[in-house]
């Protein structure tokens, strides 16, 4: 897998490569589960041009030292400007960034927010369905976390959020695929402390834009994007049924032929 890191330490690493002009940058969500979360999402895209996996300087395991979360998240302009013909792809939190970037304007082909929002109300949102559906495995390992905040403690509360995060029947599948994310406290905390409470849209694109989600996402609400700012002609939404929050673990076929309407757009 190659692999370059701009001056400030993006990771990208490249996935796979077709024929064709695009590059596509695979942000991941979390923050703080690396874009090894992306994996499957990676596999399943059957589009032009090469397909990168994009690490923030320390997120998930692309080390850092310093101070690395000062640059965030507006550090992604580098990867940007590291290829030709950039198509941005962002994954819940890693949407959030993308949008938080306006610099990004003046550097990409296109947008594909995968499983995000345009503003911090998914997260009350979120807090109410666990009010709702209580997990109580996920209550011990909160507590169990907050005890002792060891990557190995981490590891289990997200594996015991595991059916809030999927469908029962992509279950077995999702718990493996968070099994082997290389956590980052860190990174979580940072962008607790410093974004997902505040966070709204500084910029809306006008390059041609994916709007993806899964149809049973429990974690990130989709109900923000209703307003009407966000129903631009340059918007191509696709819901993707029988899937949560991270939709190719589910419905891959789906998710495929989305990214491939998208890429149709895309072309000069």
């Amino acid at each position: 897998m190659e692999t370059r890191f701009t001056p400030s330490g993006v990771r990208m690493r490249r996935h796979s490569a077709r024929p064709g002009a695009l590059n596509w940058l695979l942000l991941p969500g979390g923050p703080g589960i690396g874009s090894e979360s992306l994996h499957e999402l990676a596999d399943a895209l059957d589009v032009p041009g090469s397909v990168w996996l994009v690490d923030l300087p320390g997120d998930g395991s692309n080390p850092a030292s310093g101070s690395p979360f000062a640059k965030w998240p507006h550090v992604l302009i580098e990867a940007a400007q590291a290829v030709a013909d950039p198509v941005c792809v962002g994954h819940s939190t890693g949407g959030m960034y993308l949008l938080d970037t306006p610099a990004l304007r003046e550097h990409v082909r296109g947008i594909a927010l995968v499983d995000t929002a345009p503003n911090c109300s998914w997260h009350p949102a979120y807090l109410a369905m666990t009010r709702a559906d209580p997990l109580p495995a996920f209550d011990a390992a909160v507590a169990a976390y907050t005890a002792d905040p060891t990557v190995e403690n981490l590891t289990a509360l997200v594996l015991a959020s595991a059916p809030w995060n999927f469908t029962p029947a992509g279950l077995e599948k999702g718990r493996a695929m968070l099994a082997r994310m290389p956590y980052n406290r860190e990174a979580i905390e940072w962008s607790d402390a410093n974004f997902d409470h505040t966070y709204k849209a500084r910029w809306w694109p006008e390059v041609p834009v994916l709007r993806l989600w899964g149809e049973a996402d429990r974690i990130v609400s989709q109900a923000a994007w209703a307003t009407p700012a966000f129903d631009t002609p340059n918007v191509l939404a696709r819901s993707i049924p029988d899937a949560g929050h991270f939709p190719w673990i589910e419905n891959p076929q789906a998710v495929a032929r989305a990214f491939r309407e998208f890429a149709d757009r895309l072309a000069p």
